[in-house]
């Protein structure tokens, strides 16, 4: 880009801030900061609006070192070979599922959040998870293929689904192969 640069002269608010960025700068070695101009005085506030209240002070490192921190999150576990070889053979079936085809990651996120939820509620241990394999279908220039695939693995490591997730593994060719999951749930506390 060619072209002269137009000088702007900075307004009053502009130079108090730039002031306040430069006041804990040192300059460079053979360099020279230019001396900062006077600070207006603050326009006092009209008598009628009483003044702000002070701001708390920012919590220090120390304080925050006071609280415990949380609890470790469960290693997450595999589905058992055995449950996997009773699902293969159609000797187990899933509790529920769910398709998030076509939907878009907000969506999607949200629904697999209320389904993870109701299914273990409902008393669910083994859920599939439907995600598509994501190669169908005409993208556009700036869209991908498999988000959902590739995203729904993620979600189920995030800690606000890990209460509900022990575990999952990608799901056997007669449930949806490489574009769903078996999600096992934790029951739920309190349950029998």
């Amino acid at each position: 880009m060619t072209g002269r640069r137009r000088n702007r002269h900075l307004s009053d608010e502009e130079r108090r801030l730039w002031a306040h960025v430069v006041r804990g700068v040192a300059p460079m070695k053979g360099r020279i900061l230019p001396a900062p101009e006077e600070e207006p005085a603050p326009v006092p506030a009209p008598a009628s609006e009483p003044p702000a209240p002070p701001l708390p002070p920012a919590p220090s490192p120390a304080g925050r070192a006071a609280q415990p921190p949380p609890p470790p999150l469960p290693p997450l576990a595999p589905v058992e070979r055995r449950t996997l070889r009773a699902l293969r053979r159609g000797a187990k079936a899933v509790d529920a599922i769910i398709d998030l085809h076509g939907m878009r990651q907000a969506e999607a996120h949200a629904a697999l959040i209320r389904f993870l939820h109701r299914s273990q509620g409902a008393g669910h241990t083994l859920v599939l998870v439907i995600t598509g394999k994501g190669g169908a279908g005409t993208c556009g220039l700036f869209e991908e293929r498999g988000v959902l695939r590739r995203s729904v693995p993620h979600w189920l490591r995030l800690p606000d689904l890990r209460s509900l997730v022990v575990g999952f593994e990608e799901a056997s060719p007669q449930h949806g192969g490489s574009g769903a999951l078996y999600v096992r749930l934790r029951r739920r506390r309190g349950a029998g």
